[in-house]
């Protein structure tokens, strides 16, 4: 009797100590790839048509393809993708960084463009993209999709990823571009993930006027409530440094708290069913602005590659295994009787991005050239095509949102879940690898010179790119000029409404300056304590 337990639990502890075992060796094959991937972006840096995603996506494929065959067509992938996975761990350190890093003086100069490119153009684009979806799938008898489903459609591929074209932009020498570009890609993640929310939280099958009320409520309500979560929780982190100050003791414990607030900060939005992606996008604005200011010049360092090196791993991670699952027999047994019926539905889905991206760029570019009246700020067509191609892309968003919505019944058994799974490959591996193959020759063809263009530098001589102009010094001289001679002070609504975005940037510094720095910490407000970044630059600078 003893004996036969024995062996039942040494049976079982081998059992799990194997499985143990084979996830040790995928974890060492897959990170042996991440390391492949830099090795070989970095060799092909220079090239004229890869990139790093694409790069990352083809190693990930031929990975597949050689375990697909060593392994007799059972499996292509080392790990099993999970879109808490992607939603816990990955996305957040890439949207975070996004935010920290992003020069704010333009992204704000440009904020009503953006919002207009982001929010209002995601809508337009799931607008068309759900009811074509509506009107082609029906008819082509793909498998049982309900309204919610074809809605959801809609959203998960209303989500763009514009990392090839950021990767070939350059941030100093195309700033008005760059700050669309970006914050449009960061706006529209969110905005499409808080429509995907908004539709499951709702029965769409009887559709009327209140549940639509409700569902645009609903939206509104999660977009503001998610972005005042993400400032309050920067002010916080800021309040707290400022008021401590632990590097007087110890830098490790400001470059801790600093990412664990901000990731605190994305897992209260999930907590409290946010949009994770507004709230940690905004912590990492405010904490650029404050809490940096107010720690050593060691955990600014520490802190600024931290941030950028769990982003830059992150996105390589995804679109990795993205290459390896192409392959996964499992999404393809389903649909293996009808091919052309998945290359169709591939097809029709490339086809309302492309239509649905454009109804909305050019439209709302022209409304926005409107309200400019230097030429400079306006978006020309050149650069409106641009705005258009960098948006054709779809990505890691769209994968995590397709596997959440078609999975949950099992893809392996219903065949319009399967359908949606392979398309959704299908379109990013295209999409990726042919729109971004031709991404920097295009923007050579369109922005041949783009390094003469005028430098449109931020004000702010500290952020976390930039470490070589004083902290102090004549700043404040030096920005009251500028505002003398630039700022015209708004006497009237006329003037708010000739040029809103000086305006607003206008009682916005003064607020700044006189309420929130002194609270909060900054560049020149942080209290001079000894050893501290205050005392460092006074002593470098005089």
């Amino acid at each position: 009797m003893a004996i036969g337990i024995l062996s039942s639990v040494l049976a079982r502890s081998g059992t799990i100590l194997g499985s143990d075992h084979s996830s040790v060796v995928s974890m060492n094959l897959f990170v042996a790839l991440l390391c492949g991937c830099i090795v070989i972006g970095q060799l092909l840096e220079e090239n004229r048509w890869m990139n790093e995603s694409i790069t990352a996506l083809a190693i990930g494929f031929c990975t597949g393809v050689v375990i697909f065959l060593t392994t007799g067509g059972k499996s292509s992938h080392l790990l099993v993708f999970s879109e808490d996975l992607f939603f816990i761990y990955l996305l957040p350190p890439i949207i975070f960084n996004a935010g920290f890093q992003v020069k704010k003086k333009q992204f704000f100069r440009n904020f009503m463009t953006i919002m207009l490119f982001g929010a209002v153009g995601t809508l337009i684009s799931f607008g068309i993209i759900s009811l074509g979806a509506i009107q082609f799938f029906e008819k082509m008898n793909i498998g049982n999709l309900n309204i919610g489903d074809y809605l959801a459609i809609g959203a998960i591929f209303s989500a763009t990823d514009s990392v090839c074209t950021l990767q070939v932009l350059n941030q100093d020498e195309t700033p008005l571009l760059y700050s669309l570009v970006f914050g449009e890609g960061v706006v529209n993640d969110a905005t499409s993930v808080v429509l995907f929310n908004a539709i499951q939280s709702f029965d769409l099958s009887h559709i009327n006027s209140t549940i639509a009320l409700q569902f645009v409520g609903n939206f509104l309500y999660l977009f503001t409530l998610s972005t005042l979560l993400g400032v309050l929780a920067g002010l916080l982190s800021a309040y707290i440094i400022k008021k401590l100050y632990f590097g007087r003791q110890s830098t490790d414990r400001e470059v801790a708290l600093m990412i664990l607030m901000a990731y605190l900060s994305y897992m209260l939005a999930e907590l409290f069913y946010l949009s994770a992606i507004l709230t940690v996008f905004f912590c990492g604005i405010v904490m650029s602005h404050y809490t940096w200011h107010n720690v050593t010049e060691n955990s600014r360092v520490t802190t600024k590659h931290a941030f950028a090196t769990l982003s830059f791993v992150a996105e390589i991670f995804i679109f990795l295994y993205v290459g390896m699952d192409a392959l996964d027999i499992e999404k393809w047994r389903v649909i293996s009787d009808s091919p052309g019926k998945s290359v169709g539905v591939s097809a029709i889905l490339l086809g309302l991005i492309l239509v649905g991206r454009a109804a909305f760029v050019f439209p709302l570019s022209f409304i926005s050239n409107l309200t400019k009246k230097a030429p400079c700020e306006k978006v020309d067509f050149k650069q409106q095509f641009t705005i258009w191609w960098a948006g054709l892309m779809r990505g890691a968003v769209s994968m995590a949102l397709s596997y959440n919505q078609f999975t949950s019944l099992g893809h392996t058994q219903l065949r319009g879940n399967a359908m949606m799974i392979t398309s959704t490959i299908t379109v990013v591996l295209f999409s990726t690898v042919v729109f971004g193959l031709m991404t920097k020759p295009l923007i050579r063809i369109l922005l041949p010179s783009s390094k003469h263009l005028m430098r449109m530098l931020s004000s702010e001589p500290t952020t976390p790119k930039s470490f070589i102009v004083p902290l102090l010094g004549n700043r404040n001289e030096s920005e009251a000029d500028q505002s003398n001679h630039n700022v015209r002070r708004p006497t009237s609504l006329r003037m708010l409404l000739s040029t809103p975005s000086t305006t607003v940037h206008y009682y916005w510094r003064k607020f700044d300056d006189t309420f929130m720095r002194p609270v909060f910490g900054g560049r020149g407000f942080t209290r001079f304590v000894p050893g501290s970044p205050t005392e460092q630059n006074v002593d470098q600078w005089q």
